[in-house]
């Protein structure tokens, strides 16, 4: 039996749709269909973002205790609802339920009070001599989001554009869209005025262009492909729009010779690569060991990988769910292929289904040693739980390697932490992880090169949703 979300939430109503299209949501793990969705139109988008035009005037000018208590209902509303969110984001995109509660949703929880904590203590002013700086709400914004990581990038959007006093129109993922419909339930009795926020389903082509190109929107923010990204960045320009994107990536991972356990390095590289069943764009999937250790990286690589629990979502003990769709599961084993073609060396893993796993878009844990920078899986984000390894002959050969990639998200250095920063600060990256440190909600995310521009998350990623007004010749 599938659910049935079929309406669009627009000025501050459960609507029905312009065209009575509609799509299966597929359960990776089981596929089969589970949910089923309206397919939005430009008229649903138009709709949407007349209403956040209509309601910036208000919401804009808004006090910041009103902003306040919205984002505590909010929070509480996701407290109330975090199993029925949990179990939307394990369905429709194969995660293991307690990573969906604890990673997935948690990301969600982590943004919202992120921001509540920058809200209360931000300065929307400040005095320069006789000029007022004034920083207020950006405008309308379009948000096109990702089913990878869904709720962390709903909410990383949606937390400090509310908070910036911004109106908005979401567009989720057509692949994972449940998590986001149960969230718009949550927001709508959360006491947002009308219009502020509003949901439309749809695909990139039809809705996600409409909102990158409609004229009532100001900024669009997007999370997706770099393909993708070029896409919306066109549709944009005519509107002169902001536009901030997070897009691909292919991050190194570069252990030292001096880290300080070289074992538990490799094993950490590989189970960061193959989390969330390698479907996240900062994942370090080149990890770069010294040459004369390749054989010791490979086979605790080896090891690992092999160790790592495929299977059912709900099993106890899973580590490692389905991708999240069949297009996914063909590209995945298509770029295996080809790194077995090119001459890699399958250490682990290969193409098809692990054994006993005969239904679900299940992929191998692969890790490949021996490869080199030009090599297809060395260069192309594959998007799934496979890990590539090359060696370096020194610093300077490990920071070239690291460098020479057309993505620049994340990156990954373990070894004597001054060493270990020195090579840091040498990588054109948008953020590195210093020996093993986990994710920041306070530090900004993004890229640099064709990992996209503008920021989110902590302070930085609030004011992404700021315009600032200069006020001349104040007493």
């Amino acid at each position: 039996m599938t659910v049935e979300y079929h309406r669009f939430f627009i000025d501050g109503q459960w609507v029905e749709p312009q065209d009575r299209a509609r799509l299966d949501i597929i359960n990776p793990a089981t596929e089969e269909a589970f949910a089923s969705i309206s397919m939005g139109t430009a008229e649903d988008v138009d709709a949407a973002a007349n209403a956040a035009r209509k309601a910036f005037t208000g919401w804009s000018q808004s006090s910041v205790e009103e902003r306040i208590s919205v984002i505590e209902n909010i929070l509480a509303g996701m407290k109330k609802r975090s199993e029925e969110l949990a179990r939307a984001i394990s369905d429709e995109m194969g995660a293991p339920r307690n990573l969906a509660l604890r990673a997935q949703l948690g990301c969600g929880f982590g943004h919202f009070k992120t921001v509540l904590g920058i809200l209360k203590n931000y300065s929307f002013e400040e005095a320069r001599g006789t000029t007022r700086i004034v920083r207020e709400a950006a405008g309308v914004c379009g948000f096109i989001t990702p089913w990878n990581w869904p709720m962390n990038q709903v909410t990383c959007k949606l937390a400090p554009a509310i908070a910036a006093g911004c109106t908005m129109v979401l567009k989720p993922s057509e692949v994972a869209p449940v998590d986001a419909y149960i969230l718009s339930e949550i927001i709508a009795e959360s006491g947002l005025p009308n219009g502020v926020y509003n949901l439309v389903n749809g695909d990139g082509p039809t809705v996600g262009a409409a909102i990158s190109a409609h004229p009532e929107i100001d900024l669009v923010s997007f999370t997706g492909s770099t393909r993708a990204g070029r896409l919306v960045a066109r549709a944009a320009a005519d509107g002169i729009k902001r536009v901030t994107q997070e897009l691909g990536g292919k991050s190194a991972n570069i252990i030292l010779d001096d880290v300080d356990d070289f074992t538990a390095a490799v094993a950490s590289g590989v189970m960061r690569c193959v989390n969330n069943s390698g479907q996240s764009c900062n994942a370090p999937t080149r990890m770069l060991v010294p040459k004369h250790r390749m054989a010791q990286a490979a086979a605790v690589a080896k090891k690992t990988a092999a160790a790592v629990r495929v299977g059912h979502p709900d099993d106890e003990g899973t580590m490692l769910g389905p991708v999240v769709s069949e297009i996914q599961f063909e590209k995945i084993q298509a770029l295996i292929a080809v790194g077995i073609e090119e001459g890699a060396e399958l250490l682990t893993g290969g193409t098809g289904r692990p054994d006993g796993l005969d239904k679900g878009y299940y992929v191998k844990p692969t890790v490949f040693a021996n490869v080199n920078n030009d090599m297809t899986i060395a260069r192309e984000e594959i998007f799934g739980p496979v890990l590539t390894i090359l060696s370096y002959e020194d610093d300077d050969d490990a920071v070239r390697i690291a460098n020479d990639t057309e993505y620049g998200l994340s990156g990954y250095v373990s070894g004597e932490p001054a060493h270990a920063r020195a090579i840091a600060n040498q990588l054109r990256t948008g953020m590195v992880h210093l020996n093993g440190a986990d994710g920041d909600f306070n530090a900004p995310f993004g890229g640099y090169k064709k990992s996209g521009n503008g920021r989110e998350w902590g302070i930085e990623g609030f004011e992404e949703y700021l315009e600032t007004k200069s006020i001349l010749g104040c007493e």
